[in-house]
């Protein structure tokens, strides 16, 4: 199952190349995320990294703070299974160094590389070897005169400070750019790109910076890039997270697949939110089954629900999906109930049959059994159901009838 293609149109952007991966104009949204290792430890970068390609990571940025992590990039990047980006704070000489390791890409902040001669150098040294530059500005390391400017910390210092490196590398000749204006402050981060976007057309990289750890973080980076990709802003993006990076490429993946902006690579597992017809413990059933297709890339969308009388129903649009009732397990491929397993065994089974309608497809699933039966069964239970704690399981009718006695009365 592919996710549906979005609605909104996306800003037009230049397009650049980090090594391989396109990044603006057309190409698909792009998720990055960065090493917390030393960069100076090569293998243990490596291992990272590689995790990071497995979890849906395009993009991958390791800080080069000094000599002997220069050195580590120039074994890193011929290894690498993604385009590396040093990170580059304060030397500007460590840019030129990383350029000489082979990196795709360099990630400046001029907050903190402010001498106009060390940013051009860098600049035309980037612009001969063809090497794309982000400028990343940064709400918590902006130029002091821009704060004495506007008074503080706004998004109109932030975009100029962005128009001002623009300006030092067009003195140059080098226009290989993309651009981020990250803050902590989710309505501060969602105003700067807004007006980045308006006036300039190269792509952008969204993130809101130090998130925090989750699941607060996650909430806030989602609320912030989640606002710009739904206004057709943005062209890559990065989770900062107090995690393990990891878990920031899982997000950035998994927000661009809900969203429709990339094809889905994994389970989409949805779930019922629970109530009193529950025949379930749903969360647990739910987290087992997450666990089971962690390692599976199977790109089906799969429902855990919690009772048969409205499971089938409400998840119909799911490729596969299990509802409880009476001790057991009802599958059901694309609303319709294909088979019945007991209750111990439901993970298991959506295990077997997404891993079957993946190789063979959904028609070939409906066919591989008698849908009668299990549809027999299945209305079996749910009448069952209904009979024990009828279609009213929290007695919402009779609440009313209080309710109205109360303020009537």
């Amino acid at each position: 199952m592919t996710s549906a293609p979005a609605t909104f149109p996306r800003k037009a952007t230049r397009q650049i190349h980090v090594g391989k991966v396109a990044v603006g104009g057309d190409a698909p949204i792009s998720v990055q995320s960065m090493t917390i290792t030393k960069t100076a430890d090569v293998e243990g970068t490596l291992q990272q990294i590689y995790a990071l390609a497995a979890a849906g990571c395009d993009i991958v940025r390791c800080t080069c703070n000094e000599i002997e992590a220069a050195e580590g990039l120039a074994q890193i990047v011929p290894r690498s299974p993604v385009p590396i980006i040093a990170d580059i704070h304060h030397q500007y000489k460590m840019a030129l160094a990383a350029l000489e390791a082979g990196v795709h890409g360099l990630r400046l902040n001029p907050g903190n590389i402010r001498k106009p001669e060390h940013i051009k150098a860098v600049a035309s040294e980037a612009r001969d070897r063809k090497v794309p530059i982000r400028i990343g500005v940064n709400g918590g390391s902006l130029d002091p005169s821009l704060y004495e400017k506007y008074g503080g910390l706004t998004a109109d210092a932030m975009v100029e400070s962005a128009q001002m490196e623009m300006r030092y590398f067009d003195e140059v000749g080098f226009d290989l750019i993309k651009i981020s204006v990250k803050a902590s402050n989710v309505p501060l981060m969602v105003e700067a790109y807004r007006k980045l976007s308006a006036v300039t057309d190269h792509p952008l990289h969204l993130g809101v910076t130090e998130a925090g750890p989750l699941p607060g973080g996650l909430v806030k980076a989602t609320a912030g890039i989640a606002a710009l990709l739904l206004e057709g802003i943005g062209d890559t993006i990065r989770y900062s997270l107090t995690a393990d990076p990891v878990e920031e490429a899982r997000a950035g993946r998994q927000l661009l697949e809900s969203l429709g902006l990339r094809e889905r690579k994994n389970v989409d597992l949805i779930a019922c939110p629970s109530c009193g017809r529950a025949e379930i413990d749903v969360i647990e059933v739910a987290n087992r089954a997450q666990a089971a297709f962690a390692d599976k890339k199977l790109p089906l969308q799969i429902a855990v629900m919690g009772c048969v009388v409205n499971g089938p129903g409400e998840a119909r649009e799911a490729d596969l999906g299990i509802a409880a009732g009476n001790k057991r397990g009802h599958l059901f491929v694309k609303g319709r109930n294909v088979a019945v397993v007991p209750e111990s065994e439901m993970v298991e089974a959506l295990v077997d049959w997404a891993s079957f309608i993946h190789e063979h497809g959904v028609e070939a699933a409906l066919q591989r059994v008698d849908t009668t039966i299990a549809e027999r069964e299945a209305a079996r239970d749910r009448n069952a159901l209904l009979d024990e704690k009828g279609t009213d399981a929290n007695q919402s009718a009779e609440k009313i009838v209080e309710i109205r006695r109360t303020v009537e009365g």
